[in-house]
């Protein structure tokens, strides 16, 4: 049964798997908003209100989501960011994190570089096993603009693009 369907086309249904989701949602919505009567037909419409910000909230994260075949694997437990690559890794709090940036010049792919407090930094492969967890975190971020690190990310600049950085109160 696995290879009834090819590994890329399965790929790219897993990748969008939330925007597919939201659409059953949205059919089976339509199918009580237009057929039913009554209360039926108001929790169908609102089944197709859910569907819609379902499906926006899919596109942002089937556009974050990469092939997580590079190297090293990452995961997150409780607000706490570990990365465990070939090379290198090493592991940070998403509260100590002072800047987020995106470097397309590393090898072999482009990769977040995350800078903590102390000088700690991080660095993650865009398409490590389970950097698709990276969504949440960074969403997570005071003042993050959650379309502009999209855009950096589908549009891969050719230099160091700053994603966002922490800022610091004034004391005066």
């Amino acid at each position: 049964m696995s290879d009834f369907m090819r590994p890329e086309a399965r790929a790219a249904l897993w990748r969008w798997r939330e925007v597919l989701y939201a659409g059953a949602i949205a059919a089976f919505g339509l199918w009580w908003a237009i057929g039913g009567l009554g209360i039926v037909k108001w929790i169908g419409l609102i089944f197709v209100a859910l569907a819609i910000i379902l499906v926006i909230a899919g596109i942002q994260r089937g556009r974050f989501r990469q092939s997580g075949t590079g190297p090293g694997v990452v995961q997150v437990a409780e607000r706490r960011l570990a990365y465990f690559g070939p090379l290198n890794g090493g592991a940070m709090d998403i509260a100590d994190l002072t800047k987020l940036e995106l470097d397309p010049s590393s090898h072999p792919a482009p990769s977040w570089l995350l800078s903590g407090i102390g000088g700690q930094h991080l660095s993650i492969p865009v398409n490590a096993a389970g950097a698709e967890a990276l969504f949440d975190l960074f969403g997570s971020l005071d003042g993050i603009q959650t379309e502009a690190m999209l855009d950096v990310l589908s549009h891969t600049p050719s230099v160091r693009v700053e994603v966002w950085a922490k800022t610091t109160p004034l004391l005066h």
